[in-house]
């Protein structure tokens, strides 16, 4: 077997535990960004593609590539993915589901603090020796406890649950809106209710995006989406940057209609210096948290995606039906 690799060699070797496929198959590398030819040039012949999560898997690679078996996601996200050629060709696509479900969590908690205490501007302000400045305006202004917020999750997978759980320690209330409601069960065991997407956005000090990409979300994030939320509320984005108009945040930043924006995720990436969001001025910048894309890469995330990618190598070598396939085959 044949495998094509897009990504990182190095992160391969460090995160990779010892298997069986690995010791028989042929592996070839190639780096993120690199151009269709050289990927055909490389492994035209391979049964089996590893895709970095951003990295674009086309249609005419999909049809280029005789002997693909199985297009394997490096990460959660396949929206990169064409993933109707591969069905059209009873190729399997499959992602790693779940498993950087409570490291992105961890991560959109990291946001939602940061924001509430102002941490960016002031490590800033310590570094220029405004320590008491910053702390006089702050103790005028006000900072709310997480405690003391309402949580509105957009989306309820497994990365929504795991924030849910591990915000219940802080003791927010929390609320939820998905497309299909969740089971009563379901609700009770996480402690959150379901609210629709106008009334959560209405009433929650803090809008935090769990939802996947597709034509029903991409730019969902959109001028009346933000005029909708609370001028006091902040927005959390640890999902996808796709989700969000930039110009209508940007607009809802200058015109004070949000009181912020923490995000690990931006469109597009690699993110342009002159983006909307990250070339906004004195004072609103400081509104902004900006992390890059961190929520999802832990050493564990690593282990536990691997180990998945490998064992369906292993199930299509096999005659197998790999698991988490996302296209229906």
């Amino acid at each position: 077997m044949k495998i094509l690799i897009i990504g990182d060699p190095e992160r391969y070797e460090r995160y990779d535990t010892p298997n069986e496929v690995k010791k028989r198959a042929e592996i070839v590398f190639c780096p993120r960004g690199a151009s269709e030819e050289e990927l055909l040039a490389a492994g035209r012949d391979a049964e089996v593609l590893f895709a970095d999560a951003i990295s674009p898997v086309s249609h005419d690679l999909i049809e280029a590539m005789p002997r693909l078996r199985l297009i394997q996601s490096e990460g959660v996200a396949f929206d990169r993915i064409d993933t109707e050629a591969a069905r059209a060709r009873g190729i399997y696509v499959c992602n790693n589901k779940g498993c950087n479900a409570g490291a992105v969590a961890e991560q959109a908690i990291l946001l939602m603090l940061g924001l509430l205490r102002t941490a960016v501007e002031g490590h800033q302000a310590v570094l220029a020796g405004g320590q008491i400045q910053m702390k006089e305006r702050r103790m005028t202004e006000g900072i709310r406890e997480l405690s003391e917020c309402r949580v509105g999750l957009i989306g309820f997978g497994d990365i929504a649950k795991a924030t849910v759980e591990r915000l219940a320690p802080f003791g927010c209330s929390c609320v939820y809106y998905s497309r299909h409601r969740k089971s009563p069960e379901i609700e009770a065991q996480y402690g959150v209710s379901y609210l629709p997407l106008r009334e959560l956005l209405a009433q929650c000090d803090i809008v935090s995006l769990h939802a996947a990409v597709n034509d029903e979300t991409r730019g969902m994030v959109d001028a009346a989406f933000l005029a909708a939320m609370k001028p006091t509320a902040y927005l959390i984005n640890t999902a996808r940057g796709d989700l969000v108009d930039n110009l209508a945040l940007r607009a809802a930043l200058l015109g004070n209609r949000i009181a912020g924006y923490g995000l690990d995720v931006l469109s597009p990436e690699p993110v342009p210096l002159n983006s909307p969001l990250v070339q906004l001025p004195e004072p609103w910048n400081r509104r902004v948290f900006f992390s890059p894309h961190l929520g999802g890469i832990t050493a564990a995330t690593f282990r536990r995606a691997h180990a998945l990618m490998w064992e369906n190598a292993g199930r299509v070598e096999a005659g197998e039906k790999p698991r988490n396939i996302v296209n229906e085959v």
